[in-house]
């Protein structure tokens, strides 16, 4: 029963803290950790012992195998085209600047031993998709610069786990007793293992690969057995190249997600869905996993030198390190120092400090009691600082704006761009798509950003530039195209930013033919569809804003302005508000309201009315 319970609640703690990180806007690893330190180490809710089992290190490979394979599904080759020198340069450079200066850090500040200082620099060279990809989603940083730290935080975790795998090797090789090895041998060691690490992943990445998408192009298997397919496989391939040489299944499983995620024969969204679904659950789980597994007396080790040591990683290290790394390429200054506040550590860094800690008893038994709480707070501090601080640097740097409430409209009909048009009017950034030519040009002479775009394109994200816009709007008159849009960029928009008008009147958009969960937030509620608002704005209705002098509800409203007044948005300060199925907000003193009248309603309100744009009034209600 202790086991089962200590199951439950890893699960309900994983899932719970990055419910609440979402809720608050906060950094979920950060959460995580101190969950799984408060029910560990603190409370004793869960039981050291079900954490001390041989199934724990193997359990939590395989989860970073996985989520690296997720990563690796997020990596266009297409995209090296203009930055591959930077990316190459930080996971070359970069990684070893990083090291040495990091195991400079650690022997300056931390006290240890040169070959521990070594490996500690070694460990805390990973960033990771577990934390960057979070980040990059949350800013939407403009240009090129997403590209470059995506590709590294997703590349450099592999990278980093070999590197730290090597160099725990040297050391055993060197300390071991009785042991006559010298500096060449250590040497030709780390060659060698670095040699069959990229050899065996390469090959056994790229057969593995080749295996999944040879059985879906010929379709061996039936659609329901395509994750499950992948899954063993990617376990096999992780396996079988961990075998060969010990960290080589990281670089593996990012091998095969690259080679899937630039193949042309089979689609990969649905497996790259289910591997999302499973990373945040895999996420979660890892880090109440391991901080459950922290004793309190080993932090007895660390203190305030390891305050220390964070602020030389952030303001020393890391900005030498991408300076070096960027010297010569086409990066500008912003870009660099966007990159230089840009690197918290993640889950390899702990999973990798927590096996080690054990093997390094023998040749460090005292300092290495130290190494993983040093490890573990490391990554709470960087993950603080850059995570609370990432979105107003990349806002000040120009790279992206803290607080996305802008909208991006799919359908750039006439009747959709008045809208678009009162939106922007009010200060909200939006942007429009269609496939249509005319609708773009008509959007664009209104002074409107729009483009000539399929929304279901795999490279929509290199035509368009997001940034500050966090809301999805499907205004297309196909119910099923819209679902598909919905679900296809559900990868870059949160699911309580998408929402879908329903093409036609009279059919609730709940039932039908397409599933609830294959589709967005019902637009504006349960009355609207696309007919309806192309009618209504074709003939009497106008789009009008009003701001509201008391509270208000929906009935007070529409008792001020007409029972056919229909309200779409309020604008609150910099908030954009949605009416929609799933909210339905009470407007207050000082909100703008973006509705919908008849023009011979509005005229007969008693309030003096200003235009705001073409088509749009501005009217004062009544007190």
């Amino acid at each position: 029963m202790t086991f089962l319970f200590g199951v439950a609640l890893i699960l309900i703690l994983g899932v719970g803290a990055q419910w609440l990180a979402w809720q608050y806007n906060l950094p979920s690893i950060l959460l995580l950790l101190v969950a799984g330190f408060m029910a560990g180490p603190v409370f004793g809710l869960i039981d050291p012992a079900v954490l001390q089992g041989k199934w724990v290190y193997p359990f939590v490979s395989i989860s970073i195998g996985i989520i690296l394979f997720e990563g690796g599904l997020n990596l266009r080759l297409s995209e090296l085209r203009e930055v591959g020198a930077p990316i190459l340069n930080l996971i070359t450079i970069g990684v070893l600047v990083t090291w040495l200066a990091g195991a400079g850090a650690v022997y300056l500040i931390e006290d240890f031993r040169p070959g521990l200082s070594l490996l500690t620099g070694a460990i805390l060279v990973v960033t990771g998709p577990t934390v960057i990809m979070p980040l990059l989603r949350e800013i939407r940083p403009e240009g090129r610069i997403g590209v470059v730290a995506k590709w590294e935080g997703i590349t450099i975790d592999p990278i980093g786990a070999i590197l730290a795998t090597l160099v725990l090797e040297v050391l055993l090789l060197l300390y071991e007793p009785g042991s006559a090895a010298g500096a060449v041998a250590a040497t030709l060691r780390v060659l060698e293992g670095l040699s069959i690490a990229i050899a065996a992943s390469l090959v056994i990445g790229g057969i593995a690969a080749a295996a999944i998408v040879y059985t879906l192009h010929r379709r061996l298997v039936p659609g329901y057995l395509h994750n499950p397919l992948t899954l063993t496989l990617l376990v096999a391939a992780f396996v079988g190249a961990e075998a060969l040489q010990h960290e080589a299944g990281l670089l593996t499983a990012t091998v095969m997600g690259v080679a899937l995620a630039n193949q042309s024969y089979v689609p990969v969204n649905r497996i790259t869905e289910f591997k999302e679904n499973l990373q945040v659950l895999l996420l979660g789980v890892l880090f109440i996993v391991l901080s459950a597994r922290l004793d309190l007396a080993t932090f007895e080790y660390v203190g305030g030198r390891t305050v220390l040591l964070i602020g030389a990683l952030i303001l020393l290290v890391r900005p030498l390190a991408v300076l070096l790394s960027c010297a010569g390429t086409k990066l500008s200054w912003d870009e660099q120092a966007f990159l230089a506040w840009l690197a918290p550590r993640g889950i390899v860094a702990a999973a990798v400090a927590s096996l080690f800690g054990f093997e390094l008893q023998e040749i460090f038994p005292n300092a290495a009691e130290a190494l993983v709480p040093v490890v573990f707070l490391v990554i709470v501090g960087t993950v603080a600082v850059y995570g609370l601080t990432i979105p107003y640097v990349a806002s000040w740097l120009g790279f992206a704006d803290p607080n996305p409430e802008g909208v991006l409209f799919v359908g750039a009909e006439t009747w959709v761009q008045r809208i678009a048009e009162t939106l922007q009017t009010l200060g909200v950034t939006v942007q429009l798509v269609d496939t249509n030519p005319d609708h773009v040009d008509q959007a664009r002479a209104r002074g409107l950003d729009a483009h000539r775009t399929d929304v279901l394109s795999e490279d929509i994200l290199e035509d368009l530039s997001l940034s500050g816009i966090g809301r999805l709007l499907i205004t297309i008159p196909n119910d099923e195209v819209a679902s598909l849009a919905a679900l296809h960029l559900s990868e870059i928009f949160d699911v309580n930013e998408i929402f879908q008008l329903p093409a036609r009147s009279g059919r609730d958009p709940r039932e039908g033919d397409v599933p609830e969960h294959l589709r967005g937030h019902v637009l504006f509620g349960e009355e609207a569809s696309c007919t309806q608002l192309r009618d209504w704005l074709d003939h009497e209705h106008e789009v009008f804003v009003v701001e509201v002098t008391a509270p208000m509800s929906r009935t007070d409203f529409k008792d001020h302005l007409g029972t056919e007044a229909f309200p779409m948005f309020i604008v609150r300060g910099d908030q954009l508000i949605i009416f929609s199925d799933a909210k339905s907000e009470r407007p207050r003193a000082g909100d703008k309201i973006v509705f919908l009248a008849p023009r011979p309603q509005m005229d007969e309100i008693d309030a003096a009315s200003v235009p705001v744009v073409e088509d749009t009034a501005h009217v004062d209600t009544p007190a």
